[in-house]
């Protein structure tokens, strides 16, 4: 079940700990006005934030936990990227067609901070710095996605498991030894293969000493042996 609220932990946004760096370049009066319409909700494992094609009227910050951002097609779903505290999300139609063109789930118990369209647009126009920032955002995030399709298309499948390995390793969890929240399929959903397909790749790793396995919890034993994989496609 989610729960709506104002958490006493971030009761506003001046004060906030949590808040993206984003938002250290608004003022006081700025802050002000991104709080008065806020909310947090909380969301466990598994519940969706947000659904592909469904309204889009908020800027969304993950203040915990960890969600997926994915494609939802007639075959299998695609993630696209994994957000972890503090990142900011929310769907591209917000300043277009107040659409979601993807949907959002949580992956761990998770807290997301909604923050209202209007405030946030009021925000991007009166501040020059705020708004080359949320560009340079937008940028990144999309040079990002460009490079994930040019991956998933281009590489073979050793190519796109070495790839989600080494994302989880180095942008994720940032160490070689991790536990992953991820199920089976949610891994293979990040290189669009199926299960059955990522698992058998998994297990060659493993085979071939490149990663140890035991449940959630994965070691790269041999990073340099993944990333020439990775490279090779």
């Amino acid at each position: 079940m989610t729960h709506f609220r104002k958490s006493p932990i971030c009761s506003n946004c001046n004060d906030c700990n949590r808040r993206s760096p984003l938002f250290s370049l608004l003022n006081d009066e700025e802050l002000e006005a991104i709080n008065k319409d806020r909310f947090e909700v909380q969301y466990r494992a598994g519940e969706m934030i947000f659904k592909q094609g469904s309204a889009s009227s908020h800027v969304m910050m993950l203040t915990s936990g960890l969600a997926k951002i994915y494609l939802e097609t007639n075959s299998r779903n695609l993630i696209l990227k994994l957000i972890k505290p503090i990142q900011m999300f929310g769907g591209p139609g917000l300043f277009l067609d107040n659409r979601n063109y993807y949907s959002a789930a949580a992956i761990e118990d998770s807290t997301v901070c909604f923050i209202g369209q209007e405030n946030f647009r009021q925000a991007v126009r009166s501040n020059p710095d705020f708004a080359e920032k949320f560009i340079e955002h937008i940028n990144r995030s999309a040079i990002f996605t460009f490079g994930r399709f040019t991956d998933l298309t281009q590489k073979q499948m050793p190519g796109r498991v070495a790839d989600a390995l080494l994302y989880l390793s180095k942008e994720i969890y940032q160490a070689p030894r991790f536990s992953i929240s991820l199920s089976r399929q949610e891994l293979a959903d990040m290189t669009s293969l199926s299960k059955e397909s990522f698992i058998r790749i998994l297990k060659d790793f493993k085979e071939e000493g490149i990663i140890v396995l035991n449940g959630d919890d994965i070691s790269i034993e041999k990073m340099s042996a993944l990333e020439k994989i990775s490279q090779v496609g």
